[in-house]
């Protein structure tokens, strides 16, 4: 695989806008690195003097004070070389933790096809494990690529002083082995760049089985498990292998380079001195320059293998924040006030249009008390040609089995992936002129699964949204029964939720607590299928009916006596409107597909 050349541009354009806040710290940062590479460079010319001082026999007095002078240089020195990597190590880190805080709040923003192909565990490691990377990478960069060569050009200048043929020598050897860096530079980026993913991948497979253990281990699965987890791991060495030892060769290169500037030094030293041309201490100057010289050749070789995985991280980073959301926001127009309407104008949609859709078996129509209606799974659509309309204030009974697509039309309500064909409109407005935001705000979701975040119990209810009164979150709680719960709790509001700590049904009744607090004007509810006890049952149910009152609403019904709630009905099979129109109506109709569900019962045929 050939290696795509990342250049300088590309590593400075992902962390400048988060350096350019830290202006002063970087200009400090600057001026003592560029006193201590001057202090590096001047404290042999102290010891050059010493060295021909003291065989000329010249005064002690001299030699004293050449000899504090080197000491004292050299302290400050390693003050100065302090400061300048605790200068170096807080900028990179403020402008990376920065860097980290862009990029979670762009993946955020994307739409769920996005989130669909790209596990948790993935996005961690791109993330937070890519981006230490490059911050460990720039902590260093100011010191030693930037230093070391201010300190390369110092050396040369001051070699070009004392002889301008050893200027010359050195000049070429520098520049010779600068370009051969250059070259090698990107080398082993594809094998990095494939580690890289390798680990990501890991991640996410750990990610998956770690919440999933109850269900591998009952299922007998951990042999399988552990074989995956090697074969993971061996990708990782495998890649980590090619990349090591290419990063092994480039050190034995830059080693023999080196030897041979340690040789043309001393021959450089001994012809000099024996025609006279220069004294023992320049001798020893111009050694110590090239001893000098190596440590910026190393340093630079160092950081050209460590531009191996950093160029890897940096075109992974920079192909994610090139990932562009597919569902744009709209230009904002406002959503009419009180309960909304809702309409779907011929709606279709596929997750990924160009695969046929998995899913059921080609008998899935066996046993189906409804719905002959012709078979069009193989054209990968979730949802063909869905149209309803349901006027505000009014409750939708939405039923259908497993993949019949019903969590996905309301996805599509919530914008998290727009139709590919057709339209939806909200309160008369389309969804695409609607800033998300407002459209999310207006419309809730209670799933039966709840998310519970290790916070306090006010962050669980408002998503840490600061600006909701404690007032009004404990009225809302008082209104659904939950007073006495609130109550029992050690520190009130302030109580930290664990995720096991509640019931089902205490979960699901904070789920609807969420809902009140928002004040919605659609509510899409998944009714909970928990086996709930009666008294919680009770409490659950009077809180559904609270929450639906004077508000449109769509329930999908897995129950009797939720459908009884409904309105209207819409059955889905396979994407396809199967029916809908008055409840009432369609139970009193026996050719109806509803009536013969209620005969069977929606227990046994909605799993």
């Amino acid at each position: 695989m050939k290696a795509k050349n990342t250049s300088l541009k590309h590593y400075w354009d992902l962390l400048s806008h988060h350096i350019r806040p830290q202006r002063g710290a970087f200009t400090l940062l600057a001026v003592l690195l560029l006193g201590n590479i001057g202090l590096q460079i001047a404290n042999p010319q102290i010891m050059r003097t010493f060295i021909d001082a003291a065989l000329a026999g010249e005064a002690q007095q001299r030699l004293v004070i050449a000899a504090l002078a080197f000491i004292g240089i050299a302290l400050l020195q390693q003050v100065l070389s302090v400061i300048v990597t605790y200068l170096g190590q807080n900028v990179a880190w403020t402008a990376t933790n920065a860097l980290r805080a862009e990029l979670a709040q762009h993946c955020l923003k994307l739409d769920m096809s996005f989130h669909n192909a790209h596990t948790p565990g993935e996005m961690i490691e791109r993330i937070d494990g890519n981006v230490a990377e490059l911050s460990n990478f720039f902590s260093q960069f100011v010191i030693m690529l930037v230093g070391n060569a201010l300190m390369m050009a110092g050396i040369l200048v001051a070699l070009f002083i004392e002889d301008w043929r050893a200027g010359l020598a050195f000049a070429a050897f520098s520049f010779f082995a600068l370009f051969v860096l250059f070259l090698l530079r990107d080398v082993a980026v594809p094998a990095q760049k494939a580690r890289r993913q390798a680990e990501a991948d890991l991640f996410g497979f750990l990610e998956e089985q770690l919440s999933a253990t109850e269900d591998i281990r009952s299922s007998g699965a951990v042999d399988f498990s552990l074989r995956e987890l090697f074969r993971f791991q061996a990708q990782i060495f495998r890649h980590l292998r090619r990349s090591d030892w290419i990063r092994a060769w480039i050190g034995i290169l830059m080693g023999g380079l080196l030897v041979g500037g340690n040789a043309m030094a001393l021959g450089t030293g001994y012809w000099l001195y024996t025609t006279g041309s220069i004294t023992i201490g320049t001798v020893y100057l111009l050694i110590n320059y090239v001893n000098l010289l190596e440590a910026p050749i190393w340093a630079l070789t160092h950081q050209a293998q460590s531009f191996q995985t950093i160029g890897a991280c940096v075109e992974r980073l920079t192909e994610l924040r090139k990932v562009q959301n597919k569902v744009l926001d709209g230009p904002g127009t406002q959503l009419p006030a009180g309960p909304l309407a809702l309409a779907f104008e011929n709606v279709s949609f596929a997750y990924d249009a160009d695969a046929p859709r998995a899913g059921l078996p080609a008998d899935a129509h066996q046993g189906w008390p409804y719905c002959d209606g012709t078979d069009q799974r193989g054209n990968g659509a979730v949802l063909q040609k869905v149209a309803f309309s349901l006027e505000p204030g009014k409750v939708l009974g939405l039923l259908g089995r497993t993949g019949s697509g019903k969590t996905t039309l309301a996805r599509l309500i919530f914008r998290l992936y727009d139709p590919t064909a057709g339209q939806i409109r909200l309160g008369g407005v389309s969804l695409r002129d609607a800033k998300a935001v407002d459209l999310r705000q207006r419309v809730a979701f209670v799933t039966q699964d709840v998310q519970l975040f290790q916070a306090s119990v006010r962050d669980n209810l408002t998503f840490f949204d600061r600006s909701l009164p404690d007032e009004r979150i404990e009225r809302v709680l008082e209104e659904l029964g939950l007073a006495d719960w609130l109550a029992a709790l050690p520190d009130g509001l302030d109580t930290e939720l664990e995720k096991h700590s509640l019931s089902a049904g205490e979960a699901q009744l904070l789920a609807l607590t969420r809902a009140f607090l928002r004040d919605p004007a659609l509510v899409i509810l998944d009714e909970a299928s928990s086996r709930l006890d009666p008294a919680t049952e009770q409490r659950l149910e009077w809180a559904i009916d609270r929450l639906l009152q004077d508000r449109t609403a769509i329930i999908i019904a897995h129950r009797l006596n939720t459908v009884q709630r409904a309105d209207e009905i819409l059955i889905l099979e396979d994407g396809l409107t199967c029916e809908h129109g008055n409840r009432q109506e369609l139970a009193a109709d026996p050719k109806s597909h509803f009536y013969q569900l209620l005969q069977t019962g929606l227990e046994d045929v909605l799993v």
